[in-house]
């Protein structure tokens, strides 16, 4: 990836003041002080050494390089305290797609029909795992039954609520799982009906009066039918009546 230089280094942001790590020469399109903040606020954003780094037009191992520097212990409790915010915005998108789903496009026959939301389950009980572990646990019973042992009554309630979210959010999940399915046919089917429309459009008048007469013999074969099935089905009752 080529690096332009020639950008202005990214605008300060709140993160706590450091001491720069000093240069032996101060070159324009080094490592600034100005892009040593920059590249910290952009850390503290994405969480990311290779996206903070290009933000202010530098390489990722340029920064390590300068984590590396003997004069750089106020640098480097910078990039801790601004990784770990980058960490606690990453978990906040997590969040936010394990609660609102994650938009995938529909293809039928290679062609983009639309869009669903598909939920991850698995995202949302690992997020609460971690941000609330006396509530949720990796074998999915409730830490607070372990911590109120003088409460049983407390800790049973505890374990009825949560049986009884699982069984909404499976509800709820079921439900959405079958709307989109309904939704995925009702779409197909007008698909199909559209592609048959522009199939008949482009027969050729005379093809178009043979196949308006197949569909109509077709009806008449099937009205026939239905009338000796009929017919059948009245002779078999008249003899089992006789």
């Amino acid at each position: 990836m080529t690096i332009d230089k020639t950008r202005l280094p990214a605008r300060r942001g709140a993160l706590p003041a450091f001491t720069p790590v000093p240069r032996a020469c101060n070159r324009h399109d080094g490592w600034t002080a100005d892009r040593q903040r920059g590249f910290i606020e952009a850390l503290a954003d994405t969480g990311s050494v290779k996206a903070a780094a290009h933000a202010v037009n530098m390489t990722p191992e340029g920064a390590y390089q300068l984590r590396r520097h003997p004069r750089a212990a106020s640098f480097r409790k910078a990039w801790e305290a601004a990784l770990a915010l980058g960490v606690q915005r990453l978990e906040d998108v997590a969040m936010e797609r394990a609660l609102h789903g994650t938009e995938v496009p529909v293809y039928s026959y290679g062609k983009l029909i639309g869009s669903r939301v598909v939920y991850n389950d698995r995202l949302l009980m690992f997020i609460l795992r971690n941000r609330a572990p006396t509530r949720f646990t990796a074998d999915g019973r409730a830490a607070a039954r372990r911590l109120s042992l003088n409460d049983p009554a407390h800790a049973a309630e505890l374990s009825r609520l949560k049986r009884k979210w699982e069984k909404e959010w499976d509800e709820a999940r079921a439900a959405q799982a079958a709307r989109d399915e309904a939704e995925g046919i009702d779409e197909l089917e007008e698909m199909l009906a559209r592609r048959h429309e522009t199939y008949l459009a482009q027969m050729s008048p005379h093809t178009r009066a043979l196949y308006d007469a197949f569909i109509a013999a077709q009806e008449e074969d099937s009205a026939a039918r239905n009338t000796l099935n009929g017919r059948w089905r009245e002779s078999e009752g008249e003899e089992e009546d006789g």
